[in-house]
C-alpha cells in the first residue's frame, strides 16, 4: 500500500506540476483572447442573465431553470476548498498565493464560459427525454467519432473522481467538523448525512435543483457575512493585507511567527492549484449541470455559467483569505479549515469556530449534491440510462463509509484523478475554440438583450 500511495504522490506531483498549471492559465488566457476579451467586460451583464434566469421562457428547452442549473454547478464547487482550500494555500505560499487565485479566477471566466457554451451547443436527449451535456458530448459532437476516446477518458475519470472529492472526502469532512465542534459522532453524522443525500439525490436533477436553488444563496450570503464581520472587526489591517497579497505574490514570503517561509513558485503554484480545485475553472463540470437549464440559447447560458467562477473565487475565498491575513492567523502554523477557523474565532471568540464549523458542514453537503449529478451523468455517457437509479443508491450508501474512513489517499487519488478530468476538457476547449468564437458573435447580442427583467 506504500508503494502505492507514493506512485500516486509522484504522478500527483507531476499532473499538477508546471505543464498542467500552464496549461490551465494558459487556456483560459488565450480563450480570453480569442474573445476579445468579452467575458471579463460582460460580468455585470452575466449577473443580469442570471437575475433573469430563475424564470423559464415558454419556448426553452430543458429540467430545469437557468438559475437552478446554476446555483447546482454552485452547490458542487462552493464547499471545503472556499474555506479549507484557500486556507492551505496561503499556509504553503503566502499570502501571496490568494494573488494567483484571482488569476485563476479571471481568466477561468473564459474557461467556464467556454465549458458552458459548449456543453449546451452539443447536448443531446437522452432516451427519458431529458437533455444531457458536459464535455464527453462536446468532444463526441463537436470534434467527431475519432475523439470519442477522449471524451470517454473523461467520463472515467470524472465517474470515478467524484466518488473521492465529491462524495467520501465531502461527509468525512462533514463528520470531522460536527466531531470536533459539537462532539457528535463520526458515525451518527454520516448516517444522517447518507439519509439527507438520499432524500434529494434520488428524486434526480430536478430535486437536486431544487433544494440548490434554496440552500446555496442562503448558505453563500450568510457565510460572506460572517467573513465581513471579521473584516469589519479588523479593518484596519485591510490596506496592509491587500499590500501583502500584491506584494508577496512576485516576492519570497520570509517566515514570520509560526509561517515557514515560501517562496514565489509556491505561491504560485498553491495559489492556481487551489483556485482550480475551488471554482472548478478547467474540468468541465459546470458544463454537465448547465446543460440540463432551459434555454435556447448557448451564449446566454455560457454567460450566466461564468458568474460561479466570479461568485466561487473573486467573492467567497477572497473574504476568506483576507480574513486570514487580517487576522493574523496566517502567521500560526495552522493549515487548512483549522486555519479559517482560527482566524474566525481570534475576531470573534467563542463564536467564530462554530461559524466555521456549521459553514463547512453545509457546504461539504451540498458539493456531494452537486457531484452526484456529475458523476451520474458521466457513468450514463459511458453505459447509458440503465445505471441512473443503481448509481443513486451507490452514491447514497458511500456516503457513511467516508464519514467514518481514514481519506488521505482516497484525497490523494481524487486530486489526481481531478487534473486527469481536465486535461480532456482544455484539449477540446482549444481544438473547438473556433466554433466558441463563431457562436459567440452569431447569439451574443440576442443573450444580453433578448429578454426582459423578471419580475
Amino acid at each position: 500500500m506504500d508503494a502505492i500511495r507514493a506512485l500516486v504522490s509522484d504522478i500527483n506531483g507531476i499532473v499538477w506540476g508546471v505543464p498542467m498549471l500552464v496549461l490551465i492559465l494558459g487556456t483560459g488566457l488565450y480563450l480570453m483572447v480569442r474573445l476579445r476579451f468579452m467575458p471579463l467586460i460582460s460580468v455585470g451583464a452575466s449577473f443580469r442573465l442570471m437575475w433573469q434566469g430563475r424564470r423559464s421562457g415558454p419556448d426553452e428547452l430543458g429540467e430545469i431553470s437557468p438559475f437552478a442549473a446554476l446555483m447546482t454547478a454552485l452547490a458542487a464547487t462552493v464547499g471545503t476548498g472556499n474555506i479549507a482550500g484557500v486556507a492551505t494555500a496561503i499556509a504553503l505560499g503566502g499570502p501571496g498565493a490568494l494573488f494567483w487565485m484571482w488569476c485563476t479566477a479571471l481568466v477561468g471566466l473564459a474557461t467556464k464560459y467556454s465549458e458552458v457554451l459548449l456543453s449546451v451547443h452539443y447536448r443531446e436527449v437522452d432516451e427519458k427525454g431529458d437533455h444531457v451535456g458536459g464535455p464527453m458530448y462536446a468532444i463526441k459532437n463537436g470534434l467527431g467519432r475519432n475523439w470519442m476516446w477522449l471524451g470517454a477518458a473523461f467520463a472515467i475519470f470524472g465517474g470515478l473522481a467524484g466518488f473521492g472529492i465529491g462524495n467520501t472526502v465531502q461527509s468525512n469532512a462533514v463528520a470531522d467538523v460536527l466531531e470536533t465542534s459539537f462532539g457528535i459522532p463520526e458515525w451518527v453524522s454520516g448516517v444522517i448525512v447518507m439519509v439527507l443525500v438520499g432524500l434529494v439525490v434520488l428524486g434526480g436533477i430536478k430535486r437536486i435543483g431544487r433544494v440548490a436553488e434554496a440552500l446555496v444563496p442562503t448558505m453563500c450570503v450568510a457565510y460572506v457575512v460572517f467573513a465581513l464581520v471579521v473584516l469589519a472587526i479588523n479593518i484596519a489591517e485591510i490596506p496592509a493585507a491587500i499590500g501583502l497579497v500584491f506584494a508577496q505574490a512576485f516576492t519570497p514570503t520570509a517566515a514570520t511567527g509560526g509561517f515557514a517561509g515560501a517562496a514565489v513558485w509556491a505561491a504560485i503554484q498553491f495559489g492556481v492549484a487551489r483556485g482550480v480545485f475551488s471554482n472548478e475553472a478547467g474540468l468541465g463540470t459546470a458544463g454537465i449541470a448547465q446543460a440540463a437549464g432551459t434555454t435556447t440559447n448557448p451564449v446566454r447560458s455560457g454567460l450566466i455559467g461564468m458568474t460561479g467562477t466570479f461568485i466561487d473565487t473573486i467573492i467567497v475565498c477572497t473574504m476568506t483569505g483576507l480574513a486570514i491575513i487580517t487576522s493574523g492567523a496566517w502567521m500560526t502554523g495552522e493549515s487548512g479549515a483549522n486555519l479559517t477557523s482560527a482566524a474566525f474565532e481570534m475576531t470573534i471568540p467563542g463564536v467564530g469556530g462554530y461559524l466555521v464549523a456549521v459553514s463547512l458542514a453545509v457546504f461539504a453537503f451540498t458539493t456531494i449534491l452537486g457531484w452526484a449529478y456529475y458523476c451520474e451523468k458521466c457513468w450514463q455517457y459511458l453505459v447509458g440510462a440503465k445505471s441512473e437509479i443503481p448509481f443513486r443508491i451507490l452514491w447514497t450508501l458511500v456516503v457513511p463509509a467516508g464519514a467514518i474512513a481514514e481519506l488521505d489517499f482516497v484525497w490523494l487519488l481524487a486530486d489526481t484523478l481531478n487534473a486527469f478530468m481536465a486535461v480532456p476538457n482544455l484539449i477540446a476547449l482549444l481544438l473547438l475554440s473556433p466554433m466558441i468564437v463563431r457562436l459567440t458573435g452569431s447569439h451574443m447580442t440576442e443573450a444580453v438583450g433578448s429578454r426582459a427583467p423578471a419580475e
